[in-house]
């Protein structure tokens, strides 16, 4: 049974053991050989999956391209064959590997989350496991077993303490996650794990200014990084290398300098041994490519779409008002005051987080696009900023409330809507979940999750290529030491050309 572990703040002088410092509790959890049962290996395939439609639709995006053209200047490594980059033959270093990897499939904000106490997208975790797993020769199975422990920890972390209300980004718990991953895939002991997973944190903190404002490409980097830490983090520590001990509890740790400061404690839920690791089966995946909080509103904007045409028009609309929760209010709504966000010359990553935006776009459209609706085109069309200009967001407590419940069954991620028209008359809906949640209208399975991939890989990826790679993943816990690169996929002829790429130091 979870058990919820107390984390503080001690002195120097109390001389907290290591066996009752989090990173170290991290680790044992990380080195307990339970089996993965089925429905978490399941999972694993169908997020493995999700991972690279998402990557494929991003490779001729300029971060891709960038961090592609990086990793290329770094080969493999003596200890090992290497790691494939998506797209394309080479294999590279993992670490590099792990980042171009990283970028992509982050780049178009398109795969799973984990919301709670934190923001996450548990699904980061994949790339730099991953790419361990193919340097390092292992099996199927090993990299299942990596997976779920690296979206266990995650998402326990992400239940349990908030970084986002300190400004720190999400990744900071995404370093630790993929180290005790990359731990439990070479089946490494619980004292390397926990010096991996220290370091991986103390170089992962960073502030939340990515998100923020006028938000540039590193958004995608940012996990990319985190992921590479952790693999350097592994690496390090796999010598005999030490971190800085305790990392979460120290007087001068991340708690009490960086988080709710030395008088702070949380209780952080972990399995106990012998527990098998399900915390992939509490994410979800998107159906659509925008923040998570907007999920559910693109699919109330489709619905009032087809229901209320009139809506589309901003002749006919005097206001529109979003009541939601704290989240969605402050960090990609009104709330944020950030006057990007209503911005039609704003790039593509602050468009992703301005929910006035995008609930617009798809009421106007009644759909949603990854690249359509982003395009400078769309957002600058004049009916649109003139509708955009009149929606703003207030936080509803019950919203709040229910999107920080702890109950699956009420946890919402939604809100409700007024639209006040020209002549009085108001409309109003609301929507909890988004249709692809697994308490949603339509919860997305296997066959969503290949549907996801065909479609995004559609004119990109040649079919019978197509096949070979889903006939692969299907087969995940059968595959055998060394034929992990399976996982990748190649590019159509023609559609990456690695020589048009951005120089730089390497």
């Amino acid at each position: 049974m979870t058990v919820d572990h107390s984390v503080r703040v001690y002195k120097s002088e109390e001389n907290l053991r290591r066996e009752d410092q989090l990173a170290y509790k991290i680790a044992r959890v990380a080195a307990d050989p339970v089996e993965v049962t089925p429905e978490v290996t399941e999972m694993v395939i169908n997020r493995i999956i999700d991972n690279a439609s998402v990557a494929i639709a991003s490779l001729n995006r300029a971060p891709i391209v960038a961090a592609r053209a990086q990793a290329l200047t770094h080969a493999p490594t003596t200890n090992g064959k290497g790691a494939s980059v998506f797209g394309i033959t080479d294999c590279v270093s993992p670490e590099w590997a792990a980042w171009a990897n990283g970028v992509a499939v982050r780049e178009l904000d398109y795969h799973d989350t984990f919301l709670a106490a934190e923001y996450s997208h548990p699904g980061d975790n994949i790339p730099p496991i991953l790419a361990v797993a193919q340097h390092v020769g292992s099996s199927g199975k090993d990299l299942v077993r990596g997976i779920a422990t690296g979206y266990e920890i995650q998402v326990n972390l992400v239940k349990a303490i908030c970084l986002h209300k300190h400004k720190i980004d999400h990744v900071a718990h995404l370093g630790p996650s993929a180290a005790a991953g990359i731990g439990t895939l070479l089946g490494l002991d619980v004292e390397t794990i926990f010096q991996s997973v220290g370091q991986a944190l103390h170089t992962t903190t960073a502030t939340r200014q990515s998100r923020k404002g006028e938000i540039s490409t590193w958004k995608a980097h940012a996990p990319a990084f985190a992921g590479k830490m952790a693999i350097e983090s592994a690496d390090r520590a796999m010598r005999g290398q030490t971190s800085p001990v305790p990392i979460y509890e120290g007087e001068d740790g991340v708690i009490a300098w960086m988080l709710d400061g030395p008088d702070a404690s949380y209780m952080v839920p972990l399995p106990t041994p012998g527990e098998a690791k399900r915390a992939i089966m509490d994410t979800y995946t998107k159906e659509h490519s925008a923040e998570y909080q907007a999920q559910a509103w693109i699919d109330l904007a489709r619905k009032l779409h087809r229901e209320h045409p009139e809506v589309t028009d901003p002749a006919n609309v005097e206001s529109v008002l979003i009541k939601t929760s704290h989240h969605t209010h402050y960090v990609i709504g009104s709330g944020a005051n950030d006057p990007q966000k209503y911005s039609p010359t704003a790039s593509r990553e602050t468009l992703d987080h301005s929910i006035p935006y995008i609930f617009t776009v798809a009421l106007q459209d009644g759909a949603w696009h990854h690249v359509d609706s982003y395009s400078p085109e769309r957002a600058a069309r004049q009916d649109t900023v003139e509708l955009w200009h009149k929606v703003t967001t207030v936080e509803d407590p019950e919203w709040t409330r229910r999107y920080h419940s702890l109950d699956i069954a009420e946890k919402a991620f939604g809100g409700s809507v007024e639209i006040t028209l020209k002549d009085g008359t108001v409309i109003t809906d609301q929507i909890a979940v988004a249709d692809a949640h697994p308490l949603g209208a339509r919860p997305f399975a296997r066959e969503q999750y290949i549907n996801k991939f065909r479609t995004l890989a559609a004119g990109l990826v040649e079919e019978a290529e197509i096949e070979r790679f889903l006939a692969a993943v299907e087969r995940l816990p059968e595959l055998g030491a060394g034929e992990l690169d399976q996982l990748n996929i190649t590019a159509a002829p023609g559609v990456i050309d690695l020589a048009a790429t951005p120089k730089g130091l390497f």
